[in-house]
């Protein structure tokens, strides 16, 4: 493996690829996006939040900032407004790809836009006859057909010629979700079946020449994340500092020392895009801390964070750890 201390990206491994980042607005589709610009893609950035227009998220965070990242890092980066719940924008995005480049390479499903939704702790763990089933079935919609109506669409554009890739972004892996309930029923079917997802789809791609792959980050220091916390990437580690408290700031747990930059499982997604045998990695469930003991690619600290493993061989079997050890 590659030492972690001396990693950094190759602007060319991906250079003349194209890619899609369906929800590159912000959070992980952003740091995929811009990991994949890293790596010189040219990558189609598509999210319902344009500097004229908000989601409902109602935050600043715009396609085009994330396009222009993906430029200013080595790639090619172009915004494209699209709601994925509306299956005529996304066929329209897929002709006009069609016409533009004739293929896609990469295909990232990251569609989300659930996180409202699903409330902070303090609304975890309702009773399905408690949630509000709306709100739980706007979540089903947001985070699976979403996923269905982008595959139907781009899908034929993957499989045009071999070693095509297609991610599945999700929550956990499907070994963890099988054994773990997730927050609410509406969250866990959701975060299982996009795991699922990328298995079935795998099958059907396999004939094709194509992967595909669905990947967990671990604990994501996403925009809304940080600003949870009152803290920036910069500055990400002041948020474990205990003496916030005592001017009422919020003190992150102990393990957010082994949370990641959302760049970290986007070079998790150039790395398997770069790799010629990535079709090795067909149908499973991954983590970006895995990928990363595999590729040798780091986070944008040099670090190595794998929250995963930590919770499996620590916190799961009730055991102490040094949390260094897994970062």
């Amino acid at each position: 493996m590659i030492s972690a201390m001396r990693w950094s990206p190759d602007h060319e491994a991906l250079r003349g690829r194209i890619a899609v980042v369906a929800g590159a607005t912000r959070g992980a589709g952003r740091g995929i996006a811009t990991a994949l610009g890293e790596a010189g893609a040219t990558v189609i950035c598509t999210g319902r939040s344009t500097r004229t227009h908000r989601s409902d998220y109602d935050r600043a965070e715009t396609i085009e900032e994330t396009a222009e990242l993906v430029t200013r890092l080595g790639g090619v980066g172009i915004a494209a407004a699209v709601d994925h719940l509306d299956a005529g924008q996304v066929q329209r995005l897929a002709a006009r790809i069609r016409t533009d480049y004739g293929h896609i390479d990469v295909l990232v499903n990251d569609i989300w836009g659930g996180e409202l939704l699903k409330g902070g702790p303090a609304d975890w763990n309702t009773p399905i006859w408690q949630h509000d089933l709306d709100k739980g079935l706007r979540i089903l919609r947001l985070a699976i057909d979403t996923h269905l109506i982008t595959s139907h669409h781009l899908l034929p554009l993957v499989i045009g010629g071999p070693g095509g890739l297609v991610v599945e972004v999700t929550d956990g892996t499907a070994e963890y979700d099988a054994s773990h309930y997730r927050i609410s029923v509406f969250y866990d079917l959701a975060k299982i079946a996009v795991n699922r997802l990328a298995f079935s789809q795998g099958h059907e791609l396999a004939p094709y020449g194509a992967t595909a792959v669905a990947i967990t980050p671990g604990w994501l220091r996403s925009e809304m994340m940080l600003d949870n916390f009152g803290v920036a990437e910069e500055n990400w580690r002041d948020a474990l500092d205990p003496a916030r408290a005592l001017n009422g700031q919020p003190v992150a747990p102990a393990d957010f020392f082994l949370s990641e930059s959302p760049r970290y499982i986007g070079r998790a997604v150039a790395a398997l895009a770069a790799d010629p045998n990535r079709a090795r990695w067909n149908q499973r469930s991954v983590s970006s801390g895995q990928l990363a003991h595999e590729y040798g690619f780091t986070d944008l600290d040099g670090s190595q964070p794998d929250i995963w493993r930590y919770i499996e061989e620590v916190r799961e079997p009730g055991r102490e750890g040094d949390l260094s050890l897994f970062r």
